[in-house]
């Protein structure tokens, strides 16, 4: 399921990480990574505030969308 339908305080781990080669290279900057944990923060307004690596990061939710979690 795409993270962006992820409940918040809910921990999921990356599965896939999908887009083309300059989103997928974006988002491993940003530490999503397959096998990385990750939980939603807070959904709002079309953002989504995620914890990951003991960080807060924003994403929009089409970005959120290319984000597979189990």
């Amino acid at each position: 399921m795409p993270l962006c339908f992820s409940r918040p305080g809910e921990e999921s781990v990356i599965r896939k990480v999908g887009g083309g080669p300059e989103t997928k290279k974006h988002l491993e900057d940003m530490g999503f990574v397959v096998g990385e944990t990750v939980s939603v923060i807070s959904s709002l307004n079309g953002n989504v505030i995620v914890k990951i690596k003991d960080s807060r990061v924003a994403i929009n939710n089409e970005l959120a969308g290319k984000i597979m979690i189990v």
